[in-house]
């Protein structure tokens, strides 16, 4: 029996038969769906995230359920712009490495009443405990000024989460989420984390893959473009001017 089922026949059995324990696995989480196909069109799509914790003596949930949405980590450069003569220039930039593509997080409660930054920290929950590394030569900015600026660059375009997500019970065990990803989610294989802490602890932890790939005519295209660049870049001029072509020849006939 595939391990994934046999998790999920004891999470049923424990939530439909009274006084049957699931000790054993006290976080069960999974994913509605491990695969984003991004096809022509793909305008974004949510993908829900589901699980149950196992009930204490006392009769209520046990404890509080962190996710965290990651995608793969990339090395990214970020320019800093001044005006000079009226006009805006890049006056000093940046390598920042390690930078996640994608990061979401949602929350039971706010992460300041679930556990202390020091254990926050040792599992990177949170946008300010991401271990951004910048390397500059910037003397006019310090680290912290690029690192905020390449959160907020992340933010406008919907790959980071403005804020921690809710996560919602249905009872005092059954919880789930949406993940929401945005039409220019990158491709890559991403990794959902599920974390259940108790007295600021983490207790139990899960980690599951979810591969977001693009798919039909539009992937052909992708990975020609990535895989023969030059001979895509010969490709789109010559298509331009044949295009520019045919529209000469329909003006000077009309």
């Amino acid at each position: 029996m595939p391990r994934r089922l046999a998790r999920w026949l004891v999470l049923l059995l424990g939530t439909a038969v009274p006084g049957l324990a699931i000790a054993a696995e006290p976080l069960v989480a999974d994913l509605a769906s491990h695969l984003v196909a991004i096809t022509t069109g793909f305008a974004g799509t949510d993908v829900l995230l589901f699980g149950a914790v196992e009930e204490s003596p006392g009769g209520r949930g046990g404890g509080d359920v962190v996710v965290v949405v990651r995608g793969p980590d990339r090395r990214e450069t970020v320019r800093r712009k001044a005006r000079t003569s009226g006009v805006w220039v890049n006056s000093g930039s940046a390598e920042v490495v390690s930078v996640p593509s994608f990061y979401r997080v949602a929350a039971t409660r706010d992460l300041a009443e679930i556990a202390s930054p020091a254990v926050l920290a040792r599992h990177q929950i949170g946008i300010e405990h991401l271990p951004l590394e910048v390397d500059s030569d910037d003397r006019m900015a310090a680290a912290a000024e690029y690192r905020r600026a390449l959160v907020r660059l992340k933010q406008r375009q919907g790959l980071y989460g403005n804020a921690v997500q809710d996560i919602g019970f249905l009872g005092r065990r059954l919880f789930r989420t949406d993940i929401h990803f945005p039409a220019n989610v990158p491709v890559g294989t991403y990794m959902v984390a599920v974390y259940l802490l108790e007295d600021g602890e983490v207790v139990s932890a899960q980690t599951t893959p979810l591969v977001v790939s693009k798919i039909g005519l539009g992937a052909d295209l992708y990975d020609f473009a990535h895989r023969q660049a030059a001979a895509y870049g010969i490709i789109a001029v010559l298509s331009a001017a044949f295009a520019g072509w045919l529209a000469a020849m329909a003006f000077r006939k009309g």
